[in-house]
């Protein structure tokens, strides 16, 4: 259905997308967004959806507005469901009163999706509750952006600096000199505690506090600038006590993330939930095999078999893909033994109604075939479905201690074509503190693409891996691993690169350079 969708992407946290907006993202043939939309927001888009950035970014406009509203026009009347995404709420500073306007006029149906502004999340994640009945009761949103060239201002400064109000100043760091002098012209004190919060609520959040009348020099001297929210009142002396998402120890720091796209996902929320940048750079991808008639033949023959060890996530769905083509369930296992390697695996193997009768303490070979054995399986018909590509150890040790051990490829690993550069220039700026590695398959495709060099020339960079086979590997490019998990699993390795993030953060503060 033809329609324009005004859609408020909130401050740039994900989870503040509202359920309205993720809904019509999630539908629209067309997405129209701003510079200041968290491109996470196109992970819900439909594959075929046509994707047009119009973000304008320090006066350079990628799109005129006027060209904007003609493109949005002209999308509505081919039949297209356009969403136009629109940092914070589209008609806070958002120009969205504008697009509509010409939506109308244009005969093009339209809605507005609100969306949380910045003027109320970004202090918020600053500790600064923008009203609060000890400081004041009303808050003004005011343009910062006002040319200070003019000869007369348009804004009532006397009403703002004797309102008590707390003032929200939009796009006003290049302006804060104009603002902070005529506030202070129109009688309020220079001592009035103010606040700078630059991409405020994201992972590079960042906030500054003065008053008014040193403002302008604290804010050059940290080098701040857009975009940032400039607030004043009595309320920001509330930000030490009340500051949160600013205690979290990843905040502000990049972590390279080489799962397969499939798999990063629970790696990316547990280290984005503590603050960290996380850079998809999936070194790895899962893909189907071509024939599938030998996996699909010992699904049929599983009878064959006293035990079944599944060995990842990705052996699960695979093999379980040839079990459903032919019409099978977990009664198919009926009477075997089944070991899971690690508990992500025995996840998988629950939510297609099988437990596990193994589950190692231990993620290695060693200690998988020690526990094997104790079960009584030296002498039984083995089936270990796993990639093709896979380390021998295990089926070795379990055959030199007499199991019938057959092999099965379910699934195939490969290196990902993908260009290295946005992921060379963030290490060379000093945006990447961790590049974590899942398996000996990510160290060796990362650095097909990524040369070790890089990595020690930043002298920043610390290397995150899940065990000792996967730092075995690092260690034959030249690196050793600066933080391992203590269990081989994902979960372990975000509480490792988290722990490792506090003791810097502490050491920081000892030394006084946090």
């Amino acid at each position: 259905m033809s329609k324009v969708y005004l859609l408020g992407a909130g401050p740039g946290d994900p989870g503040l997308l509202t359920l309205r907006a993720k809904d019509i993202l999630s539908r629209a043939d067309v997405v129209v967004y701003d510079y200041l939309a968290n491109k996470a927001f196109l992970d819900f888009c439909r594959p075929d959806a046509e994707i047009f950035y119009v973000g304008k970014k320090g006066g350079d406009h990628t799109l005129p507005q006027d060209k904007i509203n003609g493109l949005l026009v002209e999308m509505a009347k081919a039949g297209k469901m356009v969403a136009r995404l629109k940092g914070g709420d589209p008609y806070v500073f958002g120009r969205g009163g504008e697009e509509a306007e010409e939506l109308v006029a244009a005969g093009c149906p339209f809605e507005v999706v609100p969306g949380v502004t910045s003027a109320v999340a970004a202090p918020a994640y600053a500790g600064i509750p923008i009203t609060h009945r000890s400081f004041c009761s009303s808050v003004s949103f005011i343009t910062g952006h006002e040319d200070p060239t003019k000869a007369e201002s348009s804004l009532n400064w006397e009403a703002f600096a004797q309102s008590g109000s707390t003032l929200v100043f939009f796009m006003g760091v290049k302006n804060l000199p104009h603002i902070t002098e005529n506030l202070m012209r129109a009688g309020m004190s220079g001592d009035t505690p103010a606040a700078l919060v630059r991409w405020g609520t994201t992972c590079r959040h960042k906030s500054l506090v003065a008053t008014v009348a040193t403002m302008p020099e604290a804010a050059a001297r940290h080098g701040f600038a857009p975009p940032s929210l400039f607030i004043v009142g009595g309320v920001v002396s509330l930000h030490e006590t009340l500051s949160w998402y600013e205690h979290r120890p990843l905040l502000g720091q990049g972590v390279v993330v080489t799962r397969s796209r499939e798999q990063a996902s629970d790696l990316v929320r547990l280290l984005a939930e503590e603050g960290a940048c996380c850079y998809e750079f999936p070194a790895i991808e899962i893909a189907p095999l071509a024939d599938t008639t030998p996996v699909r033949q010992a699904a049929s023959r599983l009878y064959d078999y006293d035990w079944v060890i599944f060995t990842s996530v990705n052996g699960v769905k695979c093999f379980f893909a040839e079990v459903d083509a032919l019409g099978l369930d977990a009664r198919a296992f009926a009477g075997i033994r089944i070991a899971a390697i690690g508990p992500a695996t025995a996840e998988a193997l629950a939510s297609k109604g099988l437990k596990a009768d193994f589950l190692p303490e231990r993620f290695v070979a060693e200690s998988v075939v020690e526990g094997l054995l104790a079960l009584g399986i030296a002498d039984r018909r083995v089936l270990i479905p796993r990639a093709r590509e896979a380390r021998d150890v295990l089926p070795e040790k379990l055959a030199e201690a007499g199991a019938d051990v057959s092999v099965l490829p379910v699934y195939d690993t490969r290196p990902v074509d993908q260009d290295p550069q946005e992921i060379l220039e963030a290490i060379r700026a000093g945006e990447i503190r961790y590049v974590t590695f899942t398996s000996s398959s990510t160290v060796k495709n990362f650095f097909a693409k990524i040369p070790p060099a890089a990595l020690q020339a930043a002298g920043t960079v610390k290397t995150a891996v899940i065990g000792p086979i996967t730092a075995k590997t690092l260690a034959e490019y030249g690196l050793s691993a600066d933080v391992m998990a203590a269990a081989y699993t994902v979960p372990a390795l975000a509480e490792a690169i988290i722990a490792d993030a506090r003791a810097d953060k502490a050491a920081g503060a000892a030394t006084g350079t946090a």
